[in-house]
C-alpha cells in the first residue's frame, strides 16, 4: 500500500476533514460530509460494514448523476399545465459493502471495544481514509485501514482498499465483499414530516433486477432497470487480494438475485496482514449503448486492476494537483474557514456534471434532498466557480441547457408562450415543480441562464460555444420574455412582466419583480448584441440559425424595444427600488414576535400568511445589486441593502453569501465577514440542521464568490476584469487565482498591498480600483491597498 496514503491518517486540518471519535447520533450528517464523487458517480461516506446503532440511522447512498426514475404526480386539485410526472435521482446498487469477521465474530463499531478510531477526508489526494483498532468480544485485536476513492480520471470507477492486521492472535479473518441491488428506500431515511426540501417517499423498488453473473474469480455484475423510465444500470466489481507468503485462503461466492458476494477466509499469524482491493464500475444506458454495458464495464475493471489502487490514487493526486493549482483560495488568520473553503471547492468538483448531459443537483451527489433536481443554483452560484477555475466544466454545465432546449420550448408552449421556458427543477429537462407559485412562476431562470452564458463567454472568450449552442438558447428564451410581457398604458407604456416570482420564495406571483425585470432587460440586450456579433463575425452560422428558428430583424428590434422600455419599480420616498409593484405596501413581518424555533418560516406558516408580509427567504433585490453592480451607484446599494437586509430570514442557504458580497462592497466588513462565516461552514457546522440530507452545493460555491467577488471585489463588466480588494479584520492575507481567457491570474492582498501576478499566459489588462493595468507573463504588479471604503459605481437608469 502507498505509504503516503497511510501517512495521511495524521493530516493537516486545513486540507483534511478529520473525525477522531464516532458519535452515532451524527451518523447521517457525517455520511454527507465524508461523501466522495466525480460528477458522474457519488458515494456517501457510509461505513463499509454497515451501521448497527440505536441513536441514529444510515443512508447508504450511491448515486449516478442524471440517472432517475419517474413517477406520476398526484394533485388533489389539478389544473391545466401542471407537471404530471416527477423525476427523482435514485439510490442505486450498493457496491461498497465489505464485512469483516475475526475468528467468527463480526466487526462493528458498537460491538467489542474500539481502541483507536480516525476517519479522514483527504482533499489533496481525493481519498477517504479510515483507521480502526478493534478488539472483539473474545479479545482478538485487529488494525483495520480502509482507503476509498471515486476516480476523477475514470468516471465509471470507484475503489476501496481494505487492510486487516492481526495484532495479538493467530487465526482466521474473513473479508466478505458484496453488491446489493435491492434498494427500495434509503436505509434509515427519516420521516419527511412535510418538509418540501426532501421530496416524495418511495414505497417500492425503483430498480428491477434483470440478470447477474460472475467470473468465478471474485468478480461479478448486476444488471437492473428503472421501473418507469426504463434506463438500464450495470454495476460490476473485481478484486485483488494480497497475502503474506505463508498465508492460506479460501474463496466462496454467492449469487442470489440482486445480491452478489465473494468471501475470502484467510489464515494469519500474529502481526501479519491481508489486504483486499475492490474495484467498482458503474455504467448506465443514459451514457452507454445498452448492448455495450457489459463490455464497457469489463474494460473499466481490467484497467482498474492493471493500475491497482495505488495507481488510481496517484492519478487522483495528479488530477487534484492541477485543480488546486487553479482553484485553491488561501486565507491566513482563520484555519477553520480555510478548511471550509477547501472542503467546499472539493465538494463542488465531486458533484458537477462534466459530460454535457448532466448538471449539478442542489445536493450534489451527497444525498437525496430535493430528489436530485437541478435548479437555477447551477448558473447563478456553481457556474461562476467553474468558469473562473475550471472552464471546461463550466462549458459542460451550459451544454446541458442546450441539450434540454427542446423540452424548454415545449414547456413554453404549455404555458401559452413563444420561445423557450426552462424548468425550475428538473433532471431530464422537463418541469418537475409541482408547486407553481415557487416553481414555474420563477421565470427568471431564463435570464439566469442567459447571464451565465454571457459571463462564461466573456471570461473565456469561447465564441465557439456561443455560435454553436449559446446563441440559440439566448434567442429562444428572449422570445419568451417579449411574449410574456406587455406595454402597459398605466405605466406610461413601459414594458411590464406580470404574474411572476423572483428569487425570494416568500413573495410569490407578483407584477414587475425588480430582479426579474432587470435581469430580463440584460438578457434581451445581450441577445441583441449576440445577434450583431454573429452577423458580423459568423455570417454563415447566423444565417443557418436564423433559418432554423425563424428569426427576423423585426423580432430583434422588438427585443431591443422591450429592453429599452423595461419597467423597474422605484419608491422615490424611500429612495429604493421596490422588490415588486406591491411589496412595499405590505405589512412587515413581526420578527420580534417570531421565536427561533419557528424558522424556517416555510415549515411553520401557510404560504399565504408569508406572502402577505414584507419578509424575504433570501436575497432578491440585494442579489441584483451584485449581479448588475455597475448599474447602481454606491449610495443606491447602501440604501437598498439597508432596507432589505433586516427583512431577510436567510431561510435559504443561497442567501448569506450574496449579502456578504454586497456588504463587502458597501464597506460593512463586519456584516460581510459574519455572512461569509455562516456560508463557508454551512455544512461542516450544520448551520441549517439538515446536512444529513446532503450538502448545500450553492452555498459551497457561494463561499468562493464571497471571497473572490466580495473581499476580492472582482467584477466582470463588458468582458473586462476589475478588482477592489478589502481585507476583513481577522485575516492577515488572502490569495486566490482566476482563469481569464486561458490565462491564470493570481491575486494576493494583505493589509498594505495587493499583488497581481500572471502565472499562466502572455499578458492581459485588468482594472484595479478603476485604474487600467497591464500585466505580463510572470510579472508581479503591486499597488497600495486603499483603506476599506465603499467603491464607486454607475447609476441605474430606469
Amino acid at each position: 500500500m502507498n505509504e503516503e496514503l497511510t501517512e495521511n491518517l495524521s493530516p493537516d486540518p486545513e486540507w483534511n476533514l478529520v473525525e477522531e471519535a464516532y458519535d452515532e447520533k451524527d451518523n447521517q450528517r457525517m455520511e454527507s460530509l465524508f461523501s466522495l464523487g466525480n460528477g458522474y458517480f457519488g458515494m456517501r461516506g457510509y461505513f463499509e460494514e454497515g451501521y448497527h446503532g440505536k441513536k441514529g440511522a444510515s443512508v447508504r447512498g450511491n448515486y449516478v448523476n442524471g440517472f432517475y426514475d419517474t413517477a406520476p404526480i398526484h394533485y388533489p386539485e389539478g389544473a391545466y399545465g401542471y407537471p404530471t410526472e416527477g423525476q427523482a435521482m435514485l439510490n442505486v446498487t450498493d457496491a461498497g459493502i465489505i464485512r469483516l469477521t475475526v475468528e467468527g465474530e463480526s466487526f462493528h463499531l458498537n460491538r467489542g471495544q474500539v481502541q483507536v478510531y480516525r476517519r479522514v477526508l483527504d482533499m489533496q489526494n481525493g481519498v477517504l481514509h479510515r483507521l480502526v483498532e478493534w478488539e472483539s468480544p473474545a479479545g482478538h485485536r485487529v488494525r483495520i485501514e480502509i482507503h476509498r476513492l471515486v476516480s476523477l480520471t475514470h468516471r465509471h470507477l470507484a475503489a476501496i482498499h481494505y487492510e486487516v492486521t492481526a495484532l495479538n492472535f493467530a487465526g482466521t479473518v474473513s473479508i466478505c465483499s458484496a453488491m446489493d441491488g435491492d434498494i427500495a428506500e434509503a436505509e434509515g431515511a427519516a420521516d419527511r414530516g412535510g418538509d418540501p426540501r426532501l421530496g416524495a417517499r418511495r414505497t417500492e423498488p425503483s430498480l428491477l433486477f434483470e440478470e447477474a453473473g460472475s467470473d468465478g474469480r471474485g468478480g461479478g455484475w448486476l444488471k437492473q432497470r428503472t421501473r418507469r423510465s426504463r434506463f438500464a444500470l450495470l454495476t460490476a466489481v473485481s478484486h485483488q487480494l494480497e497475502l503474506p507468503p505463508s498465508a492460506a485462503f479460501g474463496l466462496s461466492e454467492q449469487q442470489d438475485g440482486p445480491w452478489f458476494s465473494v468471501q475470502y477466509d484467510v489464515s494469519l499469524r500474529q502481526g501479519e496482514k491481508v489486504s483486499l482491493s475492490k474495484f467498482i464500475s458503474v455504467h448506465t444506458s443514459r451514457d452507454t449503448r445498452e448492448e455495450e454495458l457489459r463490455m464497457r464495464s469489463a474494460e473499466e475493471l481490467r484497467l482498474a486492476v492493471s493500475r491497482g489502487f495505488d495507481g488510481l490514487a496517484k492519478e487522483q493526486r495528479a488530477y487534484l494537483d492541477t485543480f488546486w493549482h487553479r482553484a485553491d483560495v488561501e486565507i491566513a488568520g482563520d484555519p477553520a474557514l480555510q478548511q471550509g473553503l477547501r472542503f467546499n471547492a472539493f465538494g463542488l468538483l465531486q458533484s458537477a456534471g462534466r459530460d454535457g448531459r448532466t448538471s449539478m443537483a442542489a445536493k450534489g451527489l451527497t444525498g437525496e434532498g430535493y430528489e436530485g433536481h437541478y435548479f437555477w443554483d447551477t448558473e447563478m452560484y456553481v457556474l461562476p466557480f467553474f468558469t473562473f477555475t475550471t472552464p471546461e466544466i463550466g462549458r459542460a454545465l451550459l451544454e446541458f441547457r442546450y441539450r434540454t432546449l427542446e423540452q424548454a420550448r415545449q414547456r413554453a408552449q404549455v404555458m401559452s408562450q413563444r420561445g423557450a421556458l426552462y424548468p425550475w427543477r428538473t433532471i431530464g429537462g422537463e418541469e418537475n415543480s409541482a408547486y407553481f407559485p415557487a416553481g414555474t412562476a420563477q421565470a427568471h431562470i431564463n435570464a439566469d441562464i442567459a447571464y451565465g452564458i454571457r459571463q462564461y463567454v466573456q471570461a473565456t472568450g469561447d465564441e465557439d460555444f456561443l455560435v454553436r449552442q449559446g446563441a440559440e438558447i439566448l434567442f429562444e428564451t428572449s422570445r419568451f420574455w417579449v411574449d410574456l410581457g406587455h406595454y402597459n398604458p398605466a405605466r406610461g407604456g413601459a414594458f411590464c412582466i406580470d404574474g411572476v416570482t423572483g428569487p425570494d420564495e416568500y413573495t410569490a406571483l407578483v407584477n414587475n419583480n425588480a430582479y426579474t425585470n432587470l435581469m430580463a432587460r440584460e438578457h434581451l440586450r445581450y441577445a441583441c448584441e449576440t445577434a450583431k456579433l454573429l452577423r458580423e463575425r459568423y455570417p454563415m452560422e447566423y444565417a443557418r440559425l436564423a433559418r432554423k428558428i425563424g428569426l427576423t430583424e423585426e423580432e430583434l428590434r422588438e427585443w431591443q424595444r422591450a429592453a429599452d422600455k423595461m419597467y423597474v419599480p422605484y419608491d422615490s420616498e424611500l429612495g429604493i427600488y421596490a422588490q415588486d409593484d406591491t411589496f412595499l405596501s405590505k405589512q412587515k413581518w413581526d420578527f420580534a414576535g417570531t421565536p427561533p424555533e419557528k424558522y424556517p418560516l416555510l415549515l411553520h406558516y401557510h404560504p399565504l400568511v408569508i406572502y402577505r408580509h414584507q419578509v424575504l427567504k433570501q436575497a432578491d433585490l440585494v442579489m441584483v445589486l451584485f449581479l448588475l453592480s455597475e448599474q447602481f451607484s454606491t449610495e443606491e446599494k447602501i440604501r437598498n441593502y439597508r432596507y432589505y437586509e433586516p427583512l431577510t430570514t436567510h431561510d435559504s442557504s443561497l442567501s448569506p453569501c450574496i449579502h456578504s458580497i454586497v456588504a463587502a462592497e458597501i464597506g460593512d466588513l463586519k456584516a460581510a465577514y459574519d455572512y461569509f462565516s455562516r456560508t463557508v461552514r454551512m455544512d461542516l457546522d450544520d448551520v441549517n440542521g439538515n446536512a444529513k440530507d446532503g450538502l448545500h452545493t450553492a452555498a459551497m460555491a457561494g463561499s468562493w464568490m464571497a471571497v473572490v467577488n466580495g473581499f476580492g471585489g472582482m467584477r466582470l463588466v463588458g468582458g473586462e476584469l476589475s478588482f477592489h480588494p478589502v481585507l476583513p479584520p481577522p485575516w492577515s492575507s488572502c490569495r486566490f487565482k482566476v482563469m481569464y481567457r486561458g490565462q491564470l491570474l493570481e491575486v494576493f492582498f494583505d493589509r498594505e498591498q495587493v499583488v497581481y501576478t500572471l502565472r499562466e499566459g502572455e499578458g492581459l489588462v485588468i482594472r484595479h480600483e478603476g485604474e487600467p493595468m497591464s500585466i505580463h507573463s510572470g510579472e508581479a504588479v503591486r499597488r497600495t491597498l486603499a483603506a476599506n471604503h465603499p467603491s464607486s459605481g454607475g447609476h441605474l437608469v430606469s
